[in-house]
């Protein structure tokens, strides 16, 4: 299915080096905030009280949200668990103030709102259960990795493998970079979001690496520039219509889904129009430099001995 045919091919390789210092730059940046301002990690990872409270009737988010912030409360994450009826409430730890005081101090707050608000369980989530999770994030990002190489090198070739691998990481770090330098909360959902923006950046390098070894088969007067322009350009409705519908159900949850899950749309937005950018002029450009060719897709068979199609086949020695 395509909304339209793009008769002349696009020359995307022509400005790739342009478009690549601007990625590397943009990539830099990102790095340097990471290191400079680091990431502002939620309760799950830092620690913190966790407060289930339950109501007789349906919860208001957002007004639970505002009395807990009318007692100085910040970074606060309030969502429902459960049913409407229920909430998960999760608070980073406070100086000189125990876990129970802290509940205890919320549960009043609540309560001054509306009387039917009762306690159901608090607990402290200490900063080496947020340890184990980090570690745990980075193995799962390190076997998405891993993974991702050992699948293109098998079904394409390594030099795709590579380039694939270097763009989406640029994705990510890039995502990190932005919510380094905003200081926006790094939670769960969000690391969710980043792992599978690694998987849905990945797809789009795959469908273009797919049509640049199908050009290779189909065009044998083309060099290698051609044949990947043509691959982009012959890709581009179908890129729009994924993305274009992944990214308006994405853009509903970041506008209509609430401050749960306003970080995990926000990172896969920045995903999302970050992924198509470096499948194009990252992934594609780096393939181009490594030196991909047709004889490293397509193996000709090697003539033997004796066979009929030798025109030396008959000769006499």
């Amino acid at each position: 299915m395509e909304f339209f045919k793009i008769r002349k091919d696009i020359p995307f390789m022509k400005n790739a080096v342009v478009f690549n210092a601007i990625s590397f730059v943009t990539f830099l940046a990102a790095v340097f905030f990471l290191f400079s301002r680091g990431l502002h990690l939620s309760v799950e990872f830092t620690g913190g009280t966790l407060m289930e409270v339950s109501y007789s009737q349906p919860a208001d988010l957002n007004a639970v949200r505002n009395q807990i912030a009318k007692i100085g409360l910040t970074d606060v994450q309030v969502q429902n668990f459960g049913t409407a009826r229920d909430v998960m409430i999760r608070m980073p730890a406070v100086k000189g103030q125990s876990s129970a005081q802290q509940s205890e101090q919320v549960l009043t707050a609540l309560k001054e709102a509306d009387a039917t608000a009762q306690l159901r369980r608090t607990e402290f989530v200490g900063p080496q259960v947020g340890d184990e999770l980090a570690a745990d994030g980075l193995k799962a990002l390190a076997f998405v990795v891993i993974g991702i190489m050992i699948y293109l090198a098998m079904r394409f070739e390594w030099k795709f493998a590579v380039a694939a691998i270097i763009a989406n990481l640029h994705d990510v770090v890039i995502i990190l970079g932005f919510f380094a330098f905003f200081q926006w909360e790094f939670s769960l959902p969000v690391l969710a979001a980043v792992l599978a923006v690694l998987g849905y950046s990945v797809n789009e390098s795959v469908v273009i690496f797919d049509r640049i070894r199908e050009n290779f088969r189909r065009y044998r007067k083309m060099n290698t520039v051609e044949i990947i322009d043509n691959a982009i350009t012959s890709t581009i409705s179908r890129t729009i219509i994924t993305h274009g519908c992944t990214q308006l159900m994405v853009l509903s949850m970041l506008l209509f889904g609430g401050a749960t899950l306003h970080y995990f749309a926000l990172a896969l937005t920045i995903g999302i129009c970050f992924g198509i950018y470096s499948s194009v002029f990252v992934a594609a450009a780096i393939a181009m430099w490594l030196g991909i060719r047709r004889e490293d897709l397509i193996k000709t068979p090697t003539k033997v001995a004796g066979d009929p199609d030798d025109e030396n086949s008959g000769a006499v020695v």
